[in-house]
């Protein structure tokens, strides 16, 4: 045969006369419309890098830029899809028809999601009951920290994070903590939840600093699992110790833990923060009951702004078709501040939730099976500081502008208060 297995010997047939081989054939000359197809690829990655550029600097005026109000669902400059109809909002977050990768911004760590749901569950349930009881304990001692930390004046929004640091206490770290993992916490409220905190150091430190806080965290974890975990849980590292199991990635927890430390000492604080500034800008709205001016600080100003989601099947959404390949972002700040939804929707207005609002244009902790599990117990802890603070004290506000702090949270601008003493009694500060 002369050919061995597989070919190997085997020479390529000689062409025929007058027939160029395959390899020999002279390059199609290009299409006639190749040229202005060129361009008009070039012209669409220069306007999305311009569109990216711009994200970067001003994510916010980019958004309110493009925003359509006839449009519950549309793509941006920059390709992402926003999401800012109220319905269609429920509907990714809800994820009902099983139509977008499950997620949980919270559980959301480095690794993936955190993870079984059964853990996920069990840590909310029980971090909520040891705020719950913490916030309970303590309320009568409010009055005494706003006048130790606060009082005559206070630099914020930094001061809402460092008060509720304060209030929070032993049940951020019990007292059986050890002392590396103590100063490793306060360095993380200081360098990375504080808002712009990120700005002031490079990104090798920040990187160095994050692998000195895992590893006293992991240490921490490891002694405890050491230890054994009787009774109730002491602070919320115990809370994510035991509901995460005793096989749960160690790195894992401790990126759960610090979740823990950005929801409360950094969410907790911007939301009051914006309270504090608009009833300080708006004169007449001190005497609103606490919960108004809570709710309408929300509203205006959600500290969780946008929720990242993935769908995995091409489908319709809101009369726009999305698959796989797209990046769907809901859009809560401009759900809160929807024309079609809110009458004068810029505007601070407490007194809108005299009533009941039934509209679904109201997302400040997210919405579905991975709502923010702590909402209740944050609300009734900002509404007990607001009531402390406009029942016993005269806010005046001070500012360097009026522009937001964005990043992974919608912080205030920075602003002082100076508070002074009341002798009347305000009409909605009762209680």
């Amino acid at each position: 045969m002369g050919a061995s297995a597989g070919g190997m010997d085997e020479r390529p047939p000689r062409p025929r006369a007058g027939v160029t081989a395959p390899d020999e054939r002279p390059p199609l000359p290009p299409h006639p419309l190749q040229p202005r197809l060129d361009a008009t690829a070039r012209r669409g990655r220069r306007h999305r890098s311009r569109a990216e550029a711009a994200w970067r600097r001003d994510p916010l005026g980019c958004l309110e830029a493009e925003f359509d109000a006839d449009r519950d669902v549309w793509r941006s400059a920059s390709g992402r899809l926003f999401v800012t109809g109220p319905e269609a909002a429920r509907e990714v977050m809800g994820n009902s028809r099983g139509l977008f990768v499950e997620t949980s911004d919270f559980f959301h760590t480095r690794y993936g999601v955190f993870g079984p749901r059964t853990a996920q569950r069990e840590i909310g349930r029980n971090a909520r009951e040891l705020l719950r009881r913490r916030f309970d304990a303590t309320r009568a001692d409010l009055p005494r920290l706003v006048g130790d930390r606060l009082v005559p004046v206070s630099d914020w929004p930094d001061a809402g994070n460092l008060l509720v640091r304060e209030h929070l206490g032993e049940t951020l770290l019990c007292p059986d903590t050890s002392a590396r993992l103590r100063l490793a916490v306060d360095g993380v409220i200081d360098r990375a939840v504080r808002a712009g905190a990120r700005d002031r150091h490079t990104a090798l430190a920040r990187l160095l600093f994050r692998h000195t806080v895992m590893r006293a965290l992991i240490a921490e974890i490891r002694a405890r699992r050491a230890a054994g975990t009787d009774g109730a849980p002491r602070d919320l590292l115990d809370v994510v110790v035991t509901g995460g199991g005793p096989a749960a990635d160690p790195a894992e927890l401790a990126e759960v833990y610090l979740s823990f430390l950005f929801a409360t000492v950094g969410s907790i604080g911007f939301a009051l923060g914006w309270s504090l500034y608009l009833v300080g800008t708006h004169p007449g709205t001190e005497d609103e009951e606490p919960e108004r001016i809570v709710r309408e600080a929300l509203r205006l100003w959600p500290v969780a702004w946008l929720f990242a989601r993935s769908p995995n099947a091409v489908h319709d959404l809101a009369g726009v078709t999305v698959g796989p390949q797209d990046e769907i972002a809901v859009c809560s700040y401009l759900v809160h501040r929807h024309p079609r939804h809110w009458d004068r929707p810029d505007a601070f207005v407490p007194s809108r939730w005299a009533e009941p609002v039934h509209d679904p244009a109201f997302l400040p902790f997210g919405y579905g099976p991975h709502t923010c599990a702590g909402a209740t117990v944050t609300m009734t802890l900002l509404q007990d500081l607001v009531r402390v603070l406009t029942r016993d004290w005269h806010l005046s506000v001070g500012g360097e502008g009026y522009a937001p702090q964005v990043g992974p949270a919608l912080a205030p601008p920075r602003f002082t208060v100076r508070l002074t003493r009341r002798t009347d009694t305000p009409k909605g500060g009762e209680g």
